[in-house]
């Protein structure tokens, strides 16, 4: 197997170099070391499927990955609780990877890779955002995760780039990791960790050759304020499970605009559909899904169609618009939810905002724009209208406001704009 040579050409060259740091109690395992703790996984039949939850310690994840890799059977990476899902049959040809999802009805099920596939992704990750081995990763975010494994798993297997495992998210935890580091490290994070990260301090001085965001967009203010107080660029990296890599804001600039991406990832190509979702095809779109939907358009030869709306601007920057679902329907008119919500956050006052339509009483208007705001306290909706009436067209302006301090990003820096429907439709 493609994966299982390449981690034993890494092995052969890097085998007496560290390969993992433990900052939690101060272990070190060597690439060699990583090895045994593979060789003394038992045997597995070909084909079978191993669920590995990371509630085992990285450690013996790491190892269980490799032993999987060794005996061809299909690994599928899992946060805490084994999902219940039954695992795929023995005869899909060449997967060995699954990557558990919700799926767009809230049903878990997996996301299936060859080795190929995911080998691709790994190297459109290290070619585009310039990864090295003399930086090493600060394994912060979950390697159970797509977008750790992507970012930190794989360029350890893949390309030799070592790990220093940060416990925890807290502040003092990264300090201690990146002063041990005693050098320039890649930190790939999500939002929510950097504006903790800003707001603490500890991230100035700190010795970060690469700052990466990924998992939700990076709102500009907080990626200038970053820049302005310690330099350090955070790039906007955005992606999906079924695919991979899909954008990276290559920039050395902090961006003025929330919406946009980044450019296609080395080995990516970018269209759009007549419906203006994003369509990506690369080596690295996966192969299937199980349980295999009823529908499985979206994921076909070599090619991932995203309920992501965007734009493909003339630079090959990806501004992103919403998602099909999310468009609003204003008499026949059609309006990206992102439009308002950037006119919005362009208001000192404003915090974090949801933009979402609901039916309109006015059967020829079919939807009526609402607008839920965190704003800072004594902001009232007619100030903000005003403001964004400067920007944005009679017909685009919200006709319902709540402002509530309620409304803030889960972990991920992410705001559900159906959770927030719901509840405004509750509270009506």
């Amino acid at each position: 197997m493609i994966l299982y040579e390449r981690w034993l050409t890494v092995l052969d060259r890097f085998r007496h170099e560290v390969a993992v740091v433990d900052a939690a109690c101060g272990e070190m395992l060597t690439f060699d070391e990583l090895a045994a703790l593979a060789a003394a996984v038992p045997m597995m039949s070909a084909g079978t499927w191993c669920a590995t939850s990371l509630r085992e310690g990285l450690k013996n994840f790491l190892a269980k990955a490799l032993a999987c890799w060794r005996d061809e059977t299909v690994f599928c990476p899992v946060e805490g609780e084994l999902p219940q899902v039954a695992p795929p049959p023995k005869d899909l040809a060449g997967v060995c990877h699954a990557k558990l999802t919700s799926g767009s009805t809230g049903e878990p099920r997996m996301v299936l890779f060859t080795a190929e596939q995911l080998a691709a992704d790994c190297d459109h990750i290290w070619t585009t955002m310039g990864l090295r081995r003399d930086w090493p990763n600060v394994a912060v975010v979950s390697a159970a995760h797509s977008y750790g494994f992507a970012n930190i798993v794989l360029p350890l297997f893949l390309y030799g780039q070592p790990l220093r495992v940060c416990p925890d998210p807290l502040p003092g935890t990264l300090r201690s990791v990146l002063q041990a580091a005693q050098g320039p490290v890649t930190l790939p994070a999500v939002p929510a960790m950097w504006r903790a990260w800003s707001q603490s301090g500890v991230l100035d001085g700190a010795s970060v050759a690469l700052a990466i965001s990924a998992g939700a967009p990076l709102p500009v203010e907080l990626e200038q304020q970053i820049y302005c107080a310690t330099g350090i660029k955070v790039h906007n990296f955005y992606g999906s499970s079924e695919c991979g890599g899909i954008a990276f804001d290559r920039s050395e600039e902090p961006r003025t605009d929330s919406s946009l991406a980044g450019t296609a990832m080395d080995g990516v190509q970018l269209t759009v559909g007549a419906d203006g979702s994003l369509h990506i095809a690369s080596a690295a779109v996966g192969c299937g899904y199980w349980p295999a939907p009823k529908n499985a358009e979206s994921l076909a030869d070599g090619c991932f169609v995203s309920t992501d709306t965007v734009e493909l601007l003339p630079t090959g920057e990806v501004r992103l618009l919403g998602r099909v679902s999310d468009v609003i329907n204003v008499a026949g008119r059609k309006l990206a939810p992102v439009e308002v919500e950037a006119a919005l956050l362009r208001h000192a006052a404003v915090r974090h905002c949801v933009v979402f339509g609901i039916p309109s009483a006015d059967p020829a208007r079919v939807e009526d724009v609402v607008a839920c705001v965190h704003a800072a306290p004594g902001t009232d909706s007619r100030e903000l209208m005003a403001a964004i009436s400067k920007e944005l067209t009679p017909w685009q302006c919200p006709r319902h406001w709540w402002i509530t301090e309620e409304l803030l990003p889960d972990a991920r820096g992410k705001t559900s704009r159906a959770v927030w429907r719901r509840r405004f439709l509750e509270r009506r």
